[in-house]
């Protein structure tokens, strides 16, 4: 999934110019507040059951040490790990690419 995700996001459009960013902010924030707001704080980097995510994509690191690149936020929602569950089962891809549009604005 990660590397379909990583090739998606590569390509660009007819014209050769990057296409818009995916995703809805507004459906992203609904994604968040159902499926992830009851472990990470949205408004702090405070911890709940998981690291808060304010800030999520200007971080040099996540708490599991990796660069906070879309491929690798997609992939650890998708695939969980160190506590948290995976969620390639319950979100559809669009609302992965609206999740993903709400935490570039955290």
């Amino acid at each position: 999934m990660a590397a379909c995700a990583a090739l998606w996001s590569c390509q660009s459009s007819p014209s050769g110019s990057s296409s818009a960013p995916k995703g809805n902010v507004a459906g992203g924030r609904e994604t968040f507040s159902a499926s992830c707001a009851v472990c990470h704080n949205a408004d702090s980097r405070d911890r709940k059951v998981g690291p808060g995510l304010k800030g999520l994509f200007h971080w040099n690191a996540t708490s599991g040490g990796m660069k906070p690149t879309e491929e690798n936020i997609r992939a650890k929602i998708a695939n969980g790990g160190n506590g948290m569950p995976p969620f390639k089962d319950q979100l559809t891809a669009p609302e992965m690419d609206d999740l993903i549009a709400y935490l570039r604005t955290l």
